[in-house]
């Protein structure tokens, strides 16, 4: 009897251990199956894929192809035809169909992480009072092994309604017309300057990243612009209004020039708490233009990172440079205003 085949599609795979974790979960239920890795650059899907279909009985699609396996599809189903966004072919008998059996998203999985922590807290208070003998099992086995399967017991009641929350966001996300995808863009942007590297800043990206898996590479060009221009706007300003800053701020801000190309949003962070109510409001509205801007020109980035390392994989990268000039411009002019000059001691 002919083995069973599977495999997972996307480009590059070279990380991936897919093959090795199916491969023991096929092994534990006793099926006589293969998985495999079929790594196909974008420009090869279009005659790669159908051939796949004769070979396989279902695949894993993975990026960059959640959205561009769709046209080869009979049906999607589901989460699918929701999102559209694919992560799973079913050869059926009325043909391949899509899904997307993702529950709770990055939500649930932002949860998790709170969870998590937590419950190993909870594990440290518990313990605290076991024979000084069983101190080393401790964070060997009872941390580790506990905090999975208390984390993995909670979470399989928080997932479906992680899952609701997640669709309905989606939902909104998806009646958004071309106005809405900018206020989006200038929002998520504006996250990324209000604490620099704090919880605004995380969710953001976050945010980012899971429209990135699903697909939505614009929503990431706004993130990553919005995280460059805090340190590019406080550096204009230290070298064209001189009389504002302090000699160590004029020296540093030349370095944020860097930091701020480099996507280190944390180089303002010293600007922002010697003057937070100056400094926070500038780089949160430039930021918040590049991102409405970025949106605006349909600015697109498929690497889950900032700075001038991907403007090369950028879409639309000259306006994209444009956007992020014209808010760290706007940003700077408003944080020159409304700071005072400076007398030197």
């Amino acid at each position: 009897m002919e083995k069973s085949r599977y495999a997972l599609i996307g480009h590059p795979l070279g990380h991936s251990l897919s093959p090795f974790i199916h491969a023991r979960l096929f092994s534990l239920s006793g099926q006589d199956v293969s998985y495999t890795l079929e790594d196909l650059p974008p420009e090869e899907l279009e005659t790669a894929l159908p051939a796949l279909f004769g070979r396989v009985k279902g695949l894993n699609v993975t990026i960059p192809h959640k959205q561009a396996v769709i046209p080869y599809l009979s049906a999607l189903k589901g989460r699918a035809e929701l999102y559209r966004s694919v992560n799973t072919i079913a050869l059926t008998a009325e043909g391949p169909v899509g899904y997307n059996p993702d529950a709770g998203g990055f939500l649930a999985a932002l949860l998790a992480g709170f969870v998590a922590g937590y419950v190993v807290e909870f594990l440290k208070k518990i313990t605290e009072k076991l024979p000084a003998s069983l101190n080393g099992i401790r964070p060997m086995l009872i941390y580790p092994l506990g905090g999975i399967l208390i984390v993995g017991a909670v979470m399989c009641g928080i997932n479906p309604v992680m899952g609701m929350i997640n669709t309905a966001v989606t939902n909104g996300l998806n009646a958004m017309g071309g106005t809405s995808k900018v206020l989006l863009g200038a929002i998520v942007a504006g996250m990324m300057s209000i604490d620099m590297g704090g919880p605004f800043n995380k969710a953001a990206y976050v945010f980012g990243t899971a429209a990135l898996a699903s697909g939505n590479y614009e929503v990431m060009a706004a993130v990553m612009v919005g995280g460059m221009v805090p340190p590019i706007a406080i550096a204009l300003s230290t070298t064209f209004c001189p009389k504002k800053w302090t000699a160590d701020e004029r020296r540093n801000g030349i370095v944020n020039y860097v930091m701020g190309l480099c996507f280190v949003t944390e180089g303002a962070i010293p600007y922002a708490a010697a003057d937070p109510l100056r400094v926070l409001p500038s780089c949160v509205i430039g930021a918040a233009l590049s991102g409405a801007l970025s949106m605006t020109f349909g600015c697109a980035l498929r690497a889950p990172h900032g700075g001038i390392f991907v403007f090369p994989v950028v879409d639309h990268a000259v306006m994209y440079c444009v956007a992020l000039a014209i808010g760290s411009v706007v940003g700077a002019v408003i944080l020159s205003l409304l700071k005072k000059n400076r007398t030197e001691e």
